[in-house]
């Protein structure tokens, strides 16, 4: 509802946007009344959830065509760019987050901690230009435009997206490596831990079995709202990098008052969000033993 309610409060008319500021009023109104947009708003409410919840997505208003393969095609490829920058930047913020904390107090910690929130703070679209002026323009290593060539392998695809996805890993890494860090420091400082230790046990055990695993129980949950975000928030990144994601998808419809084709954006992403919040759930209880007993007692 909220959804359909915020397409619905755009400034303009959906035929205006479509025929142009030029176009006769007799043409804007029949083609309103062709594309149903003049109905009452609680009638295409109805009819919009009802096509929704059966599978059916809409026809786009602009491309006259089902925005389900669209939305499909775009959400496949946000996914692939989001996938490279979770391979990269979660292991690379919790290793950065878990070494500035077991260094606390050092140089070391301070150079992660204020890298991190540097990173976390520069805005994607002037780390994006600076990466393509160094990487793909100075020095040629990488691609300017993250399209790859039509048939490309898997491993080509990658090698297209690494440039895109730096400025993701430079945004998150702060935010992860932060979590981790505070989780670790917490639980070094805790009785089990020390317990560990007075009993002998090597240092790698203490840090592996007793102190990861309960200091990266909040940074799960961290990871999984910036999961939606990797997905659905690209529309920066995206349009620099001339990539067709579901974040310039839901950009382009909102211009162009494509309703059918933002709803269905816009809820894709939401689906997301709900999927990657579900899956934070199940991995923290799975990982705290408090929680898992809890609910058998």
């Amino acid at each position: 509802m909220i959804v359909f309610a915020g397409s619905q409060l755009l400034p303009g008319n959906v035929g205006r946007a479509m025929l142009g500021p030029l176009a006769d009023q007799r043409a804007v109104d029949n083609l309103n009344h062709e594309l149903g947009v003049d109905r009452p708003v609680l009638v295409q409410y109805t009819d919009w959830i009802v096509h929704f919840a059966e599978g059916d997505m809409g026809m786009s208003y602009t491309l006259r065509h089902p925005v389900t393969d669209f939305v499909v095609a775009a959400m496949k490829n946000s996914l692939k760019l989001a996938l490279v920058a979770f391979v990269l930047v979660v292991p690379l913020s919790i290793f950065g987050g878990v070494w500035a904390a077991l260094h606390v107090g050092r140089p070391i910690d301070r150079i992660i901690t204020i890298f991190g929130l540097s990173t976390t703070v520069l805005p994607e679209f002037v780390s994006g230009i600076v990466l393509i002026l160094v990487f793909a323009v100075w020095l040629q290593w990488l691609p300017i435009s993250a399209s790859w060539p039509e048939g490309a392998g898997i491993l080509t695809q990658v090698y297209y997206l690494i440039l895109p996805s730096i400025p993701l890993v430079l945004v998150l890494f702060g935010y992860i490596a932060r979590m981790a860090r505070a989780g670790t420091v917490e639980a070094l400082d805790s009785d089990y831990t020390r317990t560990a230790v007075l009993k002998g046990l090597p240092f790698p055990v203490v840090i592996w079995r007793h102190v990861l695993r309960n200091a990266l129980l909040p940074t799960i949950t961290v990871i999984a709202t910036q999961t939606g975000y990797l997905i659905g928030g690209l529309v920066v990144v995206e349009t620099l990098f001339h990539y067709q994601g579901i974040g310039g998808l839901i950009y382009a419809a909102a211009k162009s008052k494509d309703f059918p084709m933002l709803q269905a954006g816009v809820l894709s992403v939401g689906i997301v969000y709900m999927v990657a919040t579900l899956t934070a759930d199940i991995l923290y209880s799975v990982f705290n033993p408090r929680i898992r007993y809890g609910a058998q007692g």
